[in-house]
């Protein structure tokens, strides 16, 4: 099977540590399809005095890699390409796979309506009037073969076909290394042709080249996408013209191709499979005695979950720290949003103390995104577990992070802390990302897990349904977190806080939720936990025991 993922805005880092991941875990081939912000890449084997210019005085950043070639640029308007499938054995199969893309570049150029582009056998890549008087490159290659855990040879790296990007940033390297030939793009040719035309028909040739099986194609969606008839409250232009007005919220998922007016009132009775029972026993008070004397806050009750009576009853509570507002503002999420205020030093220990005070045997804790501080507030969470196994060794520790905005060194903090589960959430499938989370991303999210993985970490990834998510997008999105080695994934009911947050779209039945079970088993998830009510942390310690029995697959270092 290809799975192909249209990933909008990338950083290059994250897209590096992604390809790594899927080449040494997927089972499936992928082709990764997206743009980067401005940046200079430098090939393994690259003469550094081919940067002409210090790269953060043009808005750029500058990244070493382990591709072939060397130094290049990539930026907004050029269409990167990263096809991460299995290749034969032999020395000669990197040439073959560069020229497979270049010809697939060829035919997407005479697609859109640039016929004539040829390859250059000394000059991997794709170029205009080749053998004329001014030779012209439209799209770099550069590319490396990897032997994945499976033991097949898989591709690294890809092709960057220059639409519409700003050619004068090549003037600030020597392009591949090539000083006597001139870089182009399909704008500067003279075809006007939208960047979404051209991803469409490189994607429809990349098919027909890799995709021998079946295809799963999944988009995030990262804007307007030329959805008509928008709805919401009106106002008065300076014409006198009442125009329509709708919340970013909503007007995000109608973008997203859901109506949010096909939603469940939130007053609409729920299934009796979602109704909770009230359970405040001797356990639930203690518990909250606990919490509340040493002023921790919970994501149980900050978040409104409705385990918190059965969890608690049960001395379970999942902490939650660097305070108790987030500087995101989710459409799902409850969590306070005001300013955010300062850490507080002793919060590590009062958690600590809080652990030992249960007798947790199994410590859940969770935090707030701290968009704010330049760690992302990853320091706190790695004090969080030292201080936790210093008065209780013998306690395993799960975290659940934020991407810490995909900062490597902020993440390589809590990965250093050992915690026995490194949990960060997905939340939802690609195409609704932008308007589920709009301060997340999906690459970001499989990139941190991939990370952590990498570190020898066992990975844990959750999402809701019911926000307009179709099943094979789910099961996608399962194939994807498996695909970078997440061995534990939780599945559960989205229920709406209130009228301000997203509405549920449609109730998944508890048969659905099993059917997911059983898909997440036939992809090799080592546990997955699927009910209406299941929520991050729920039954967190018999997750991870079962995921440590059966297959945590072995890390693989990535540079």
């Amino acid at each position: 099977m290809l799975r192909i993922r249209s990933l909008g805005s990338v950083p290059y880092h994250e897209a590096f540590v992604l390809q790594h991941a899927l080449a040494q875990n997927a089972d499936a081939d992928y082709l990764l399809v997206l743009v980067h912000p401005h940046v200079f890449t430098l090939g393994a084997h690259a003469d550094p005095s081919h940067v002409l210019t210090d790269p953060h005085s043009v808005g750029a950043s500058i990244e070493r890699t382990d591709r072939g070639g060397d130094v290049t640029y990539h930026g907004p308007g050029q269409l990167v390409a990263y096809p991460i499938v299995s290749v034969p054995d032999g020395v000669s199969a990197g040439s073959a796979h560069v020229h497979r893309l270049e010809q697939v570049v060829i035919e997407t150029l005479t697609d859109i309506g640039l016929p004539g582009a040829t390859s250059v056998d000394r000059y991997p890549g794709v170029w205009i009037d080749a053998d004329g008087p001014a030779p012209r490159k439209i799209a770099a290659i550069g590319v490396r073969t990897v032997r994945g855990s499976s033991g097949r040879r898989r591709t690294l790296h890809g092709v960057a076909l220059n639409v519409e990007c700003d050619l004068s940033m090549f003037g600030h390297i020597v392009p591949c290394g090539i000083s006597d030939r001139a870089v182009t793009s399909v704008r500067a040719e003279g075809i006007d042709v939208a960047m979404a035309t051209v991803s469409e028909a490189f994607i429809a040739r990349a098919a027909q080249v890799f995709g021998t099986g079946a295809v799963d194609r999944q988009n995030v969606v990262t804007g307007v996408t030329g959805v008509t008839g928008v709805t919401g409250v009106t106002a008065t232009a300076g014409s006198g013209q009442e125009v329509s007005i709708e919340r970013p919220l909503l007007r995000r998922l109608r973008q997203a191709g859901v109506a949010p007016e096909a939603g469940l009132e939130i007053s609409q009775r729920k299934p009796e499979w979602l109704r909770v029972p009230v359970r405040m026993g001797k356990e639930y008070l203690s518990l909250g005695k606990t919490v509340h004397d040493l002023g921790l806050a919970t994501v149980c009750e900050e978040a409104g979950c409705p385990n918190i009576y059965e969890c608690w009853s049960q001395g379970t509570a999942t902490f939650m720290i660097n305070g108790e507002r987030c500087t995101r503002a989710c459409g799902f999420c409850q969590v306070d949003t005001r300013h955010p205020l300062a850490l507080s030093p002793d919060e590590p220990d009062r958690v600590a103390r809080a652990v030992e005070r249960m007798g947790l045997g199994h410590a859940v804790v969770t935090c707030v995104a701290r968009d704010d501080l330049e760690d992302g507030g990853a320091g706190a969470m790695a004090q969080t577990i030292r201080a936790i196994r210093e008065r209780t060794p013998g306690t395993t520790v799960e975290v659940l992070i934020s991407d810490c905005r995909g900062d490597a060194g902020s993440l390589e903090t809590i990965f250093a802390a050992r915690p026995d589960v490194l949990n960060h959430n997905i939340e939802t499938v690609a195409r609704l990302q932008r308007a589920v989370r709009p301060s997340a991303g999906y690459a970001r999210s499989l990139a941190v897990l991939a990370r952590a993985g990498a570190s020898g970490l066992v990975t844990k990834s959750g999402l809701m349904v019911g926000l307009g998510e179709h099943e094979d997008e789910v099961v996608a999105t399962m194939a994807d977190l498996r695909a970078v080695g997440v061995s534990i994934i939780t599945i559960g009911q989205y229920l709406r806080p209130s009228n301000d947050h997203l509405p549920v779209s449609r109730y998944w039945s508890p048969e659905e939720f099993e059917h997911f079970r059983q898909i997440g088993a036939e992809l090799g998830v080592p546990h997955v936990e699927a009910s209406p009510l299941t929520r991050s942390s729920y039954h967190a310690r018999d997750a991870a025991a079962a995921a440590a029995g059966g297959g945590h697959r072995q890390p693989v270092r990535i540079s």
